[in-house]
């Protein structure tokens, strides 16, 4: 994109010598800004320092410390937008994220400023880019995906000297194809054989015999972590997992992945598993330990993660009851029994009276109907949380009239 090189191919192979018409740019000195320091934009962020450019990035889930360590300065999105010669993509496909960059994101932008997208369709208004385009306030900009693919060829972006694109060919080498081919071969074999499952989606890697045991707790971990991943703000800094009671005998390793999967997925851009999760947060800087314990309190077996972000602390205690259902108990403290499952709004309030009726009024109101529903207290008066399972997942305007309820101090839509 900075060097025209597409255009400049094409124009030498219909038979022209235009030199002089494909003035290019350096990235040498130029500031570039990254939205999303995942595993790929991290590894952008250092080709990016190995061109002498200046990277600059927007994560609300990486904390400065461990932005610092890759030598990149967090900044908000405002100031990105304000600041970058060029702005490149690696976020996940979100409510939050559609139409990341649309007309009034790119008014702030620099004028000239390139845009590249090598992450989803969608996280860029195509309309808004096409005016940009025109206009010149984005000079240029490079495409992976679209929103509707395959793109239709008549699609007016298709028709511009300074929009260059390729069919969505993130991991179309032969390098990744060979190498996935003989992952599967391997598992299969590790199966056959040796009657083990490895880095399956939906199975811990360990002995068949043992599964039927196991795969409550890992069921139970994945919860507690995504339900932590779907709550918390600010870089995740560090991750406590404990085992007590009967939890603490069983192996612990297929446990520590799933809440690492669980705890990441719903915030990282790239597809979190079993096998990737621990490597993606040594990657982030995230330092987690482990702690086992005999002593399980009232329950047979409790399983606790503590996770410990910029913003402050977030703690999910869980037990599996009648061997099989996995349950939330306890939350930042305050005790509940809470079955972790299907869409929730999850809520704190002040502890005082008509904050439920409220809110089912206006679940009526829309008609969303309530599965189940959780309390839990710090004390009568005080700090309340409400856990509400609810038939669909419910709209962001809704989100902001619960918001609006006296006594609602917060409110985030849950999936689990």
């Amino acid at each position: 994109m900075a060097r025209q090189t597409p255009q400049a191919n094409a124009s030498i192979k219909s038979g022209k010598w235009e030199k002089n018409k494909f003035m290019g740019i350096e990235l040498f000195d130029k500031t570039l800004g990254i939205v999303g320091l995942g595993q790929i934009g991290s590894w952008v962020a250092r080709l990016a320092q190995g061109a002498g450019m200046k990277v600059i990035a927007y994560d609300t889930y990486l904390s400065p410390e461990n932005a610092e360590k890759m030598g990149v300065r967090l900044v908000s999105l405002a100031a990105l937008y304000a600041q970058s010669d060029i702005i490149t993509l690696h976020t996940p496909m979100t409510a939050e994220t559609k139409y990341l960059i649309n007309a009034e994101a790119i008014e702030k932008m620099k004028d000239g400023v390139r845009i590249v997208n090598c992450a989803r369709g969608g996280i860029v208004d195509e309309a808004a880019l096409l005016s940009a385009l025109t206009s010149g306030k984005v000079a240029a900009s490079a495409s992976d995906v679209f929103e509707k693919e395959p793109v239709d060829p008549n699609h007016p972006l298709l028709k511009l000297d300074n929009f260059i694109c390729t069919p969505h060919l993130g991991a179309a080498t032969l390098e990744a194809q060979e190498s996935v081919a003989l992952a599967i071969a391997e598992q299969v074999v590790d199966y056959l054989v040796r009657h083990v499952v490895r880095y399956a989606v939906n199975l811990p890697s360990i002995s068949l015999d043992l599964i039927p045991k196991v795969q409550p707790y890992v069921l139970l971990a994945e919860k507690i972590g995504s339900f932590i991943g779907q709550t918390i703000d600010g870089g995740i800094t560090a991750i406590d997992i404990e085992y007590h009671g009967e939890a603490a005998d069983l192996q612990s390793a297929p446990m520590h992945v799933a809440a690492l999967k669980g705890l990441l997925a719903p915030i990282l851009e790239e597809t979190v598993n079993y096998v990737n999760a621990p490597s993606i947060a040594k990657e982030r800087g995230i330092e987690v330990k482990e702690t086992k314990s005999d002593d399980a309190g009232n329950f047979a077996s409790l399983l606790t993660m503590q996770v410990a972000t910029s913003s402050g602390k977030k703690t999910v205690s869980g037990a599996v009851f009648h061997k099989t259902e996995p349950r939330f108990v306890e939350i930042d403290g305050m005790a509940l029994e809470l079955i972790p499952e299907g869409n929730m709004l999850y809520i704190h309030n002040n502890d005082k009276p008509g904050v439920i009726g409220d809110l089912g009024q206006l679940l009526a109101k829309n008609q969303i109907n309530i599965s189940r529903m959780q309390l839990g207290r710090e004390q009568s008066g005080g700090l309340a949380i409400s856990v509400v399972g609810i038939d669909v997942a419910p709209p962001e305007p809704l989100i902001k009239e619960i918001r609006m309820i006296p006594n609602i101090l917060s409110v985030r839509p849950i999936k689990l």
